[in-house]
């Protein structure tokens, strides 16, 4: 559909604008695996707030723009496992790249960061491999 694309580009630039105004206002790089990793490891500081206030927003705007839009059709999957072990991955994945796609992806190329620009190429690069290689070896997707 031809909205589609207008989703993906006013998205991408709120995900800009917040990550601009985190940087400008606090100094700190939007990365949600740095926000969220530093919760789970239960460091203490003055930040905590900051960050709880982050993961509520990234949670609650997808449920309030639900109430006025319909995405009924998704291609999730409904295995749960499938899902769980997709997060797990992807969790693990951050770890040891040092950070996620908004982490190195927005905020990491925005401010010219030679290992933000690194970390994007790889994991674009591997999502594709894994494409191509699903789709032409396995037949899947």
């Amino acid at each position: 559909m031809i909205i589609d694309w207008i989703y993906g580009l006013v998205g991408g630039l709120l995900i800009g604008l917040g990550g601009l105004i985190l940087l400008i206002f606090n100094g700190r790089i939007m990365g949600a695996s740095g926000i969220l990793g530093q919760l789970i490891e239960g460091k203490q500081d003055t930040e905590n707030l900051e960050r709880i206030v982050f993961l509520i927003g990234v949670i609650a705007a997808p449920l309030i723009i639900l109430q006025f839009s319909d995405f009924s059709t998704t291609n999730v999957t409904s295995n749960t496992i499938q899902l769980v072990l997709a997060g797990l991955l992807v969790g693990a994945g951050t770890r040891i790249a040092n950070g996620c796609t908004s982490g190195h992806g927005v905020c990491g190329i925005s401010r010219l960061s030679l290992r933000g620009l690194l970390a994007t190429a790889v994991y674009i690069s591997a999502g594709a491999l894994t494409m191509v290689t699903l789709r032409t070896f396995w037949g899947l997707i």
